[in-house]
């Protein structure tokens, strides 16, 4: 949303370069989306490998399964054989459909996780992770199989917000967070990669 859509919520400070002032011709992290943009929507439920074996467990005691435990065979670090989990998936409503899947790394840590929010089988959000932290999550909003928001983590908090509003695939709409609200606004007006006005938040600290 362009930045004229923040004035009912705070007025608009404009920071010193805005509109024709190119001084600072980025936010001072790379914007550009990360990795490649799919054409269509990444199934919420990855097909079985054929040397996957998977546990199916009922949680909840409705004598349903509610989570799918998939593990490979390998070998541990001290080299004797072992079941290696790859992932798991995750019915969270109870409807017996998967709602959340989750991949581990040959360390059996959480890299990636993968949510169905509408329940219709295809991927909408993606929690990715670094020792066991979620540092960034990627939304496709509109369901057109592209990501239209990043949100950027450091330290387990919100740091940096970034969305696509008009559905080019590149980021126009730079959100800087501080001590857990907005600090300050970028918008790219004319859609040449670059902020054309920073809006400040009068409130922040």
């Amino acid at each position: 949303m362009k930045s004229w859509a923040y004035a009912s919520l705070w007025a608009l400070a404009v920071l010193a370069g805005c509109s024709g002032d190119k001084a600072g011709k980025r936010p001072a992290t790379e914007a550009e989306p990360i990795g490649n943009q799919p054409t269509a929507r990444e199934s919420i439920r990855p097909p079985r490998d054929k040397n996957e074996k998977v546990k199916e467990l009922d949680l909840n005691r409705d004598y349903k399964p509610d989570v799918w435990l998939y593990t490979v065979e390998d070998k541990g670090p001290d080299g004797q054989p072992r079941e290696r989990k790859v992932r798991k998936e995750i019915d969270f409503n109870g409807d017996g459909r998967v709602d959340i899947t989750q991949y581990f790394n040959e360390r059996e840590e959480k890299v990636r996780e993968t949510m169905d929010q509408d329940f219709d089988g295809k991927v909408d959000s993606t929690l990715l992770y670094e020792k066991g932290v979620n540092v960034r999550t990627e939304r496709d909003v509109d369901g057109n199989g592209r990501t239209d928001v990043w949100l950027y983590y450091e330290k387990g908090k919100l740091a940096r917000k970034e969305r696509d509003t008009n559905g080019d695939g590149k980021v126009d709409n730079w959100e800087y967070w501080e001590n857990g609200q907005v600090d300050r606004i970028g918008d790219d007006l004319d859609s040449d990669g670059n902020v054309d006005r920073w809006t400040k938040n009068p409130n922040a600290q």
